[in-house]
């Protein structure tokens, strides 16, 4: 691959270590979690001891300190294997607002119990009105004394009925100058009176992968669990999601590299090349255009992540094509790699169609395909700060 050529020593022993353990321990848990739709507590925990959860936590709060694309070499090699199982990855999903916008008593506090599998952190953004549109959120955080109270709904929140803190997005400003404005950002910790959790099941892919409502109903919580300053939630929150793009960047990466290689095998095994057959040519052009793809999508998805660790600040306009481009690709790949299966690539015990259901979400979850391409548009036009505004004028123009 010509992403060995990018990467160090180091980060190619951290890919074989996650590659490794993936291929090992996966297998054991893919179908119960799948089929109970029940998330893998021990697995995680396996995890957890090898350093595989929290890795880019900073060392003094218990992580490992490693750089973006460290972290999304090993969610790529999880993704690899299974989607599903490869979501433990995001037990501290939420927690980059604690990094990047936390007071030090937060970081102290929250970090360290994550970053050692001890605990698991929600990040709760979309409502059952507002999804992509961030600014169209409901929840209201009300100032009593020293406390705010929290009322609203959460939907389609991941890890929603398992965690211990909740990173909830809420509106401090019922009246703002424009509707971006007037939100925070809060800790709220799991026994505080008035959450509820409301486990959601029957979804299409990720399965091992808890999602739920979460419904806050007068919940108090002081104001040293404010994250940040009160009023900048929303641009906070577009910081967040500049970040958790990248490793779903390389979720999708993943996921199409382990059907290629299902696909690859399943033909080889089934003597396609050794057949004089209409569909040999066929088969050999499909490998060839899914194995192009990955490589391109690859490269995208290292750039993103080379990007934000050099400058400290993921760009938005190379993520948000980077996390496009990869689920494109992904879309592709699974498709194509099921139909080499054909059949057998249908019935719903094969990992192929595990994966064929896993890589619709990654053209959903943290930004559609269609915010990504109009991210990529804003930046192409300078209204976004990216590297991809910097376009030559053609010289004959």
């Amino acid at each position: 691959m010509l992403v060995e050529h990018i990467l160090t020593e180091d980060q190619k022993a951290i890919r074989d270590a996650a590659r490794e353990f993936a291929e090992k321990e996966f297998p054991k848990y893919s179908e119960e979690c799948d089929l109970e739709e029940k998330f893998p507590f021990e697995l995680w925990k396996k995890a957890a001891e090898l350093g595989f959860i929290g890795m880019s936590i900073p060392e003094e709060y218990g992580g490992q300190g490693m750089g973006i694309l460290e972290t999304c070499l090993v969610v790529e090699e999880f993704w690899r294997v299974d989607g599903g199982l490869g979501m433990i990855m995001a037990s501290t999903f939420g927690s980059e607002q604690i990094q990047m916008f936390g007071s030090e008593e937060q970081k102290k506090k929250y970090l360290p119990p994550l970053a050692r599998g001890e605990k698991i952190c929600a990040a709760c953004y979309t409502e059952p009105q507002a999804g992509s549109d961030v600014a169209g959120i409901k929840t209201r955080a009300d100032k009593d004394g020293d406390e705010y109270v929290i009322n609203g709904t959460k939907m389609f929140i991941t890890n929603g009925s398992i965690a211990d803190y909740y990173i909830v997005l809420a509106r401090t400003d019922p009246n703002p100058p424009k509707r971006h404005m007037g939100m925070s950002v809060f800790v709220v910790e799991k026994h505080t009176p008035g959450i509820q959790t409301n486990k959601l099941t029957n979804k299409l892919g990720i399965r091992a992968s808890d999602t739920a409502e979460v419904v806050f109903k007068n919940v108090r919580v002081p104001k040293e669990n404010l994250v940040g300053r009160e009023g900048e939630g929303f641009y906070q929150t577009m910081m967040f999601f500049n970040v958790t793009r990248i490793p779903v960047a390389f979720q999708a990466v993943g996921l199409a590299q382990g059907a290629f290689e299902l696909a690859f095998e399943y033909a080889k095994n089934r003597d396609v090349f050794e057949r004089k057959l209409v569909s040999f040519q066929m088969t050999q052009e499909k490998l060839a255009k899914m194995r192009t793809n990955i490589e391109a999508a690859r490269l995208l998805a290292v750039q993103a992540a080379l990007q934000a660790d050099k400058t400290s600040m993921p760009d938005p306009g190379l993520t948000a094509m980077a996390k496009y481009f990869t689920a494109k690709v992904a879309q592709e790949v699974v498709h194509e790699a099921l139909q080499i299966h054909g059949g057998y690539g249908f019935m719903g015990e094969q990992a192929i169609s595990r994966m064929f259901r896993d890589a619709r979400i990654l053209e959903i979850y943290e930004g559609t395909r269609e915010i990504e391409l109009e991210v990529v548009a804003r930046s192409l036009l300078g209204k976004v700060p990216s590297v991809l505004g910097m376009v030559r004028k053609h010289p004959l123009m």
